[in-house]
């Protein structure tokens, strides 16, 4: 049994760790988070310290670390906003604990180059959750694309609109500086699948960027990518907006239908299970999407023009 301390419990993503903690028959002994309103730690570590102060929350795991008898604390689960990542890992390393970080694991390349500094000087390890790589259709999917033509290039529309209500416009969610924007906040996990799969990026287009909606072109060494996200409801299809659903997820790889759309409550203590074996995503698999979501929110847009997702015509 493993000591877990977890940092930021009070948002959507924090049960879905505790709930990884506990299936793996392991302990979450202190919590950290700014807001008290974390009822839901009853369901899974009743018994876990709760601390609203970062330099009481650090004190504390220093002194269980010297305590010895097995009473240190050896991973620390990161579910802070995105911003924060980069501190809350090296804190968990400077703690002589491994770090499990939620996407995206930074904001920048360069944040990545001085944790790997951070890694190599402590001798621990740094973990992120990329679990849509470990879905059973992505999985699939791969093998498919491996067993394949090796010189075919593929064509893909990535479409994913999740609703949001205003609130998400006065979070940090909403601050580029915080969250990185639209696409890092729900595009990291498509992109990292895609390139996963299909490769490297070679170009990068932007066709169109707003607060609630953003939209380019990818092309990769396997693969040319079409791609759309959006948290306006709006624009999820007429049939489906009917039935009350404000979310539309859709992958289609030469016109065919990736589904996926079940099977996911459960992806993060599969990720869990594999970090615990030795086997977890580690920050060499981080590049690629932060590179990418990086160029993004650079890059300005060059509008509705060339090979742009279809969903943009609904701008027109």
């Amino acid at each position: 049994m493993y000591n877990f301390a977890l940092i930021g419990a009070a948002g959507y993503i924090a049960p879905r760790h505790m709930q990884a903690i506990k299936e793996t028959n392991n302990n979450l002994v202190a919590i950290l988070d700014k807001s008290d309103s974390v009822g839901i730690i009853d369901r899974y570590f009743p018994n876990a310290a709760l601390f609203l102060e970062a330099e009481r929350f650090d004190r504390h795991v220093y002194r269980l670390s010297k305590k010895g008898n097995g009473e240190q604390v050896d991973y620390m689960s990161i579910c802070s906003p995105n911003y924060l990542h980069d501190a809350h890992i090296r804190l968990a390393l400077r703690n002589n604990a491994d770090a499990i970080c939620e996407k995206p694991l930074v904001l920048n390349t360069w944040n990545l180059d001085g944790l790997a500094e951070m890694e190599k000087d402590t001798g621990k390890k740094i973990y992120h959750i990329l679990q849509v790589r470990l879905h059973p259709a992505v999985q699939k999917l791969k093998e498919k694309i491996e067993n394949g033509p090796k010189d075919k290039i593929y064509d893909i529309d990535l479409t994913y609109i999740t609703g949001r209500g205003k609130w998400y416009y006065y979070s940090w969610k909403a601050n580029m500086e915080k969250s990185g924007g639209i696409t890092t906040n729900i595009g990291v996990h498509f992109f990292d699948m895609l390139t996963y799969i299909f490769g490297k990026v070679k170009e990068n287009i932007v066709h169109y960027k707003s607060p609630s909606t953003a939209a380019g072109f990818l092309q990769l060494e396997r693969a040319r990518v079409r791609w759309f996200l959006s948290l306006d409801a709006d624009f999820v299809p007429t049939d489906i907006r009917a039935a009350g659903k404000t979310t539309y997820r859709s992958i289609l790889v030469d016109n065919e239908e990736v589904e996926f759309s079940e099977g996911f409550t459960d992806l993060h203590t599969v990720a869990y299970k594999k970090i615990l074996a030795g086997e977890g995503f580690t920050l060499k698999d981080a590049y690629n999407y932060v590179d990418i979501c990086q160029t993004i929110r650079n890059t300005d847009a060059i509008g509705i023009l060339n090979d742009y997702h279809p969903f943009l015509q609904k701008l027109k």
